[in-house]
């Protein structure tokens, strides 16, 4: 496969994901509280499913994506940008399988105030995790299509 491809896609994947997790941060958990008890638990049941929907594709992409980059630029085995980039994904995929995704499922019980706190506290991590991301896979998508800088 083509790896400025492979980059761009990577670079897609990771910034709308940066797009995506400061709107779930600023706007959709906080907007949580006023979905109301009685209605809470079909709403958490449907925001798992629909946001899997968007969420997972563009997760297994970005992981699959630096991956494959590894294998076929064996520069990049000597970059630090690359290294710190996968190492805040590491954090993403452990912090949503330790903390969000425990906490969604809490949730189908029903509405409580303390984890819909506790959900928009632990994401912060992912927001500056996503962001610093894309920052970096900016940076290297630049180092790596010196044609951008012409």
């Amino acid at each position: 496969m083509d790896s400025r491809l492979l980059w761009v896609a990577h670079l897609g994947s990771t910034a709308c994901m940066a797009g995506l997790i400061w709107f779930v941060q600023i706007v959709h958990y906080p907007l949580m509280q006023f979905v109301g008890r009685e209605g809470f638990v079909e709403y958490s049941q449907q925001h798992q499913s629909r946001t899997s929907l968007v969420v997972g594709p563009l997760m297994l992409v970005e992981a699959l994506t630096a991956a494959l980059l590894l294998v076929q630029d064996a520069g990049l085995r000597s970059s630090w940008e690359y290294w710190v980039s996968c190492g805040l994904l590491a954090v993403i995929w452990i912090s949503t399988a330790m903390w969000q995704m425990p906490l969604h499922q809490q949730l189908l019980a029903g509405y409580d105030e303390g984890l819909v706190r506790k959900l928009v506290r632990s994401n912060w991590l992912r927001t500056v995790a996503w962001s610093g991301r894309a920052l970096i896979v900016a940076c290297l998508v630049y180092q790596q299509m010196p044609f951008l800088s012409k």
